[in-house]
């Protein structure tokens, strides 16, 4: 067994695939409309499906927003340089909804962003690249 994908409703599907691949380098893996339920699937990731778990970005035609609820936490995505990651991600319009630095109470160095939906992004510090405060 394996994990799949996380699914994501999203209320405008070209601005999440443009975050989702231009801000955070995700490639568009496939997309598929069903037009008798009126909805678009869109999968992206940093991998084949066949390797990794990707993202399922689907859009309802007929919805332009959604409720994120309280009970949702975030996608996590490990990162080479998180500051470099956040200057890139701010440079292109991103939200940085929490600057990089040391976890609370440990060493590992993590940021937060914000997707076009409102949903959150952790971006964890590759280990071997940290740096020494």
């Amino acid at each position: 067994m394996r994990l799949l994908h996380t699914m994501l409703r999203v209320a405008d599907l070209d601005k999440s695939i443009a975050f989702y691949t231009q801000v955070l380098g995700m490639k568009e893996l496939r997309r598929a409309d069903n037009e008798e339920y009126r909805y678009t699937l869109a999968f992206v990731g940093y991998g084949d499906e066949k390797d990794t778990a990707v993202l399922e970005l689907t859009y309802n035609w007929d919805t332009d927003s959604y409720d994120l609820g309280n009970a949702y936490g975030h996608i996590a995505i490990e990162f080479d340089d998180i500051y470099k990651a956040c200057a890139d991600i701010k440079a292109a319009g991103g939200n940085v909804s929490r600057e990089p630095g040391p976890v609370k109470g440990g060493t590992t160095e993590i940021a937060f962003v914000k997707d076009p939906d409102g949903y959150s992004i952790e971006l964890i510090q590759k280990k071997e690249n940290m740096s020494k405060f």
